[in-house]
């Protein structure tokens, strides 16, 4: 028998003629059930899709598809599953870990049009919305009644409630009022298959296992959610908040763990480095001390007995613990200002470099000294600044990694950095991600921290939603052959954890 002749490996020009025959495939399924204006393939619609906040990654969809309607979600999603087509939901594309970046031969599924308000019931305390509503639009929305929705995080005023479920989110008040997932009471969606679902309840619990939890944080692997039934809280009366100085990190970070020991949850408690707060401040002007080695940020709410008693006490605290200096906000507007710097940290690192690398990763409070200490010392090593902001309060870090994309060798340590961090973080007690997610820019550091047989657990979930792995495919949860190739990598320490990623 003659010997069958070899295949040749694919051209550039087999892919590009694949691509083309997949995409032309998934568009005329798509055009039976989208309006044309809501349907996106050409490479210039495409781009602006090509990546969220972690911009190192890049990638075109095959097609982006903008539903209006639940109906619409669920006939995209029977479209895709009936052609095995990847499917990536995309809220507004804020997200720091490259959890939206796209499928090359996928559909991202923008949900950018349900942005409206459905209801907001004063007497039960909820708010009714679409998942592409913005996290800040809810509490505007209840103000007149009183009324606010607690997780606050820093991309407020543009994320969506939709991504803050995807990632868990939570906030520079989220040690007191906790994150998304405390703060949500039911999600309405739909399945893989298209199928509609609801999870959660009206009430304060719900019968049968606890669904709601599972989808919230799970980074539109498990279905797409479309309308989220969020907890809202009484506006507090009085709030105020002291800016405390330290000439020292160590100092800084004991007195975080002071606090705690003390009995006291601050409504928040916020820390930043001496070079994050020269970068906000010569940003907003907020006031702060730009001789101190770090600052704090503690702000307590309620009454206004409460406040001053509560002020008094963690006052005496940060004296005890070696505070340089102590300034109480005199009024609303300067505790405003004073949050308006630390809100700000992202945008005023965006003024002192080409580009920064946000990393997230949280460490047992009394930790905080040392992760400083140590990512003081990688600055060093890799050869790259970082400047540091964190929720102080639940331990949760995001060092700014600060560099240029366009130089590759930067790039490539900023990588390595970043990964050093998630790293250390796990060594000293901690985990990989707070609030996120795991995305593309954490898959090697998910084997830092979970085993074999956790992971398997994790894709056991999966597969029950998700069988053919058509959401969000090739993300958060690594495979068996890539955590060892990421322990290979990891002793030579020289070598990125996944050449493989679409980047710059």
């Amino acid at each position: 028998m003659n010997a069958q002749p070899e295949l040749a490996p694919p051209t550039a020009h087999t892919a590009t003629t694949d691509r083309a025959a997949r995409q032309a495939e998934v568009v005329n399924a798509l055009k039976g059930v989208l309006p044309a204006h809501a349907l996106l393939w050409r490479r210039e619609d495409t781009v602006p899709y090509e990546c969220d906040g972690l911009t190192a990654y890049r990638e075109q969809p095959l097609v982006v598809a903008l539903p209006e309607t639940d109906e619409q979600v669920a006939a995209v999603l029977r479209a895709c599953h009936g052609l095995k087509a990847p499917v990536v939901a995309r809220g507004a594309g804020t997200g720091l870990s490259g959890g939206a970046l796209p499928h090359a031969l996928g559909v991202t599924l923008s949900l950018a049009k349900f942005n409206r308000i459905r209801k907001v019931d004063p007497l039960a305390r909820v708010a009714v919305v679409q998942c592409g509503v913005r996290n800040l639009a809810i509490s505007e929305a209840a103000a007149p009644f009183g009324l606010y929705y607690a997780p606050d995080p820093s991309s407020q005023i543009a994320c969506t409630i939709g991504g803050n479920v995807a990632e868990n989110s939570g906030g520079v008040h989220c040690l007191k009022y906790g994150l998304t997932v405390h703060n949500v009471l039911k999600l309405r969606g739909y399945t893989v298959e298209g199928e509609a679902f609801e999870f959660g309840s009206d009430a304060l619990d719900a019968a049968g296992l606890d669904l709601l939890s599972v989808f919230i944080g799970s980074e539109g692997m498990l279905g797409v959610v479309t309308e989220v039934t969020v907890r809202l809280l009484p506006k507090p009366p009085t709030a105020r908040c002291i800016m405390a100085s330290f000439d020292d990190i160590r100092k800084a970070g004991d007195a975080v763990a002071n606090i705690i020991g003390e009995g006291i949850i601050p409504a928040g408690l916020e820390m930043m480095d001496k070079p994050m707060t020269a970068a906000v401040e010569d940003f907003v002007h907020a006031g702060y001390d730009l001789n101190a080695e770090a600052i704090l940020l503690c702000e307590s709410d309620g009454t206004r007995e409460e406040v001053n008693e509560e002020i008094g006490r963690m006052m005496d605290v940060l004296v005890g613990s070696g505070a340089t200096r102590v300034e109480v906000s005199r009024d609303e507007a300067q505790r405003l200002k004073f949050w308006s710097g630390r809100k700000n940290a992202f945008p005023a690192s965006g003024r002192i470099s080409p580009d920064y690398m946000c990393m997230d990763s949280t460490i047992p409070r009394k930790r905080l000294a040392d992760i400083l200490i140590a990512i003081a010392q990688m600055e060093t090593k890799y050869g790259l600044r970082c400047a540091n902001v964190f929720h102080a309060g639940d331990g949760n870090l995001h060092p700014l990694i600060l560099f240029d994309a366009n130089d590759a060798d930067q790039l490539h340590r900023a990588e390595l950095f970043g990964a050093d961090i998630l790293e250390t973080s796990v060594a000293l007690g901690g985990t990989v991600t707070g609030e996120h997610g795991v995305g593309v820019e954490k898959l090697g550091s998910m084997c830092v921290q979970f085993s074999p047989e956790e992971r398997e657990q994790m894709l056991a979930l999966k597969r029950a939603f998700d069988p053919d792995g058509l959401l969000n495919p090739g993300k958060v949860i690594p495979t068996l052959a890539r955590c060892a190739e990421y322990g290979k990598m990891h002793v030579k320490r020289g070598l990125l954890p996944f050449p493989d990623l679409p980047r710059f």
